[in-house]
């Protein structure tokens, strides 16, 4: 193991999009009316882990990398041809020239994500996970949530299924497992949404990227089954959002809702 930060957070962040072009530099309105952009209150997330020796903004775009340098941030420029944010992260422990002993992946385009659940994956991985991702169990509300965006064809969040150890058995956008209704506020609902965020070992990055990519992740656009179809295990982490409502912005219609909750949580 080098010197250097031993647990470092990543926000990888790139400028092109086919569902919603600039995305991270998308602004949003906190609780003092105030507009910051997607990438900086990703990154202020990140900067609310306790515990995280280094926090970068890994890109390829100039863009990205002048409004994070704007607001503070340490930037890391990586190669355009990463496909995903987990090959982006890869690319950047290369180029920094660290091998941290958890490498977390917090995507930039999920500014709720409570400190809480990054925690518990840096946890979960000195426990001995390679690769570890929360899960949030689904409330009716966000289970309507998904079915409305896929009845509307859009892509919303996504599910994931687990076996009885917590180790993942499949990603989707699709709203898995299917049970055929929907569910009231006071009801169980049996499902999960997967947060989009990792922590992994070095060796799993590297295997991932040894691995190359596969017909699941492609067909899926989910970087994750990469792992899933390559029999290298994902640990999921069950969270508790505490009464905080979590939502990732996919699309141009999540930012009402994403701000609507930054207004709510008092969070500037």
């Amino acid at each position: 193991m080098g010197a250097g930060p031993q647990t470092v957070i990543l926000i990888p962040a790139r400028y092109a999009s086919s569902r919603y072009p600039g995305k991270p530099l998308a602004g949003l309105r906190g609780a003092t009316g105030e507009s910051r952009s997607l990438i900086e209150r990703a990154w202020r997330a990140a900067c609310a882990v306790p515990g995280v020796d280094a926090v970068y903004v890994a890109t390829d775009d100039d863009r990205i990398q002048a409004a994070a340098q704007g607001f503070g941030a340490q930037v890391v420029m990586t190669d355009p041809a990463c496909a995903n944010g987990t090959e982006r992260c890869a690319d950047a422990i290369a180029r920094l020239g660290i091998s941290p002993r958890v490498v977390v992946n917090l995507q930039g385009d999920a500014p709720l994500t409570p400190s809480w659940f990054v925690t518990a994956l840096i946890d979960a991985v000195a426990a001995g996970a390679q690769m570890a991702t929360p899960v949030l169990r689904l409330t009716g509300d966000m289970h309507a949530r998904f079915l409305d965006d896929r009845a509307a064809g859009r892509v919303g969040g996504t599910t994931a299924v687990m076996d009885a150890q917590g180790r993942a058995l499949y990603f989707s956008k699709e709203v898995l497992p299917y049970t055929g209704r929907r569910y009231g506020a006071d009801e169980t609902v049996p499902g999960f949404h997967h947060v989009g965020v990792y922590a992994y070992t070095p060796e799993a990055l590297a295997a991932y990227m040894a691995a190359g990519p596969c017909a699941l992740e492609n067909l899926e656009g989910l970087e994750q089954l990469r792992f899933l179809f390559n029999g290298l295990p994902v640990t999921c982490v069950p969270v508790d959002a505490r009464g905080r409502e979590f939502w990732e912005l996919n699309n141009p219609e999540d930012v009402p809702r994403i701000e609507a909750v930054l207004k709510r949580e008092g969070i500037a």
